[in-house]
């Protein structure tokens, strides 16, 4: 953990930086979990040694890379910040078992489902035309009950009669691979940094402008076939991007040939 949190260090005092690096050291070995709240700074400043003055600059810090959350008002105070959620795009899997996975509960409240015809995005991505119609699904994701992400996903209705009148609580995936016998086989994502507009930001539940991993997805079944157009947005503060590479055996490195290359851009 120490690593993710050097360059948000820079600039720090060394009595302030040995604060920071005890309160990391402390999250590390689980005695301070997620969630937790802290005590008072009166009572931190005590128990470090320090000035309070000092202590906030620790605690500056930490809250700028993400490692607490500052909350203002009766109630609030610094809080651990909850675990991250590790986004793998090494593999295709639905957002529930992504979530099952690293041990949280997953959650879905449904906000639409219609049908609709293809607007120029889905068409361009799912090669249709524009009499074509698809099934829109708006819904947000839950990680312990607490909103995660936003996801707005496009189906081709020819491909999928009836999905709308299926339960759309669970996992899309598990639903086509049971009902459709389609298997997502390729996907072809972009990332990007975006800032949370009003709508957005009481939907999940962050700030106006607070950061958001926008994730464009277009999906291939096993035949090749484009079976999906999505557009997921997730909270920056608690999701982390992995890209797994295996580069070929010791021989001449050629361009491209190391790994899949990730492009995150910055809004």
């Amino acid at each position: 953990m120490e690593s993710q949190h050097n360059i948000e260090a820079e600039g720090l005092g060394p009595t302030a930086d040995d604060v920071r690096k005890k309160i990391l050291a402390l999250i590390a070995a689980g005695e301070m979990r997620p969630g937790q709240k802290l005590g008072a700074e009166r009572d931190l400043a005590q128990e470090f040694q320090v000035s309070r003055s000092t202590l906030r600059q620790a605690l500056s810090s930490l809250e700028d890379s993400g490692a607490v959350r500052r909350l203002p008002g009766r109630g609030g105070g610094t809080f651990i910040s909850p675990e991250k959620i590790d986004r793998d795009l090494s593999r295709i899997v639905g957002v529930p078992s992504l979530l099952r996975g690293q041990g949280f509960t997953a959650g879905t409240r449904l906000v639409s489902a219609a049908v609709v015809l293809a607007d120029p995005a889905t068409q361009a991505a799912l090669g249709l035309s524009a009499a074509d119609h698809i099934f829109d699904i708006v819904r947000i994701r839950l990680a312990d009950g607490e909103p995660i992400s936003l996801e707005h996903a496009r189906f081709p209705a020819a491909m999928f009669p009836g999905l709308l009148e299926r339960s759309l609580g669970s996992s899309l995936y598990d639903l086509l691979s049971k009902h459709y016998e389609t298997f997502p086989d390729e996907a072809v994502e972009q990332i990007e940094i975006v800032s949370a507009t009003v709508d957005e930001a009481r939907i999940i539940g962050v700030e106006v402008g607070a950061p958001l991993l926008s994730v464009t997805r277009t999906t291939m079944d096993l035949n090749g076939r484009k079976i999906e157009f999505s557009h997921d947005l997730f909270r920056g503060d608690r999701t982390r991007i992995t890209v797994r590479t295996k580069g070929k055996l010791p021989t001449v490195d050629l361009p491209g040939e190391r790994g899949r290359k990730v492009e995150v851009i910055a809004d």
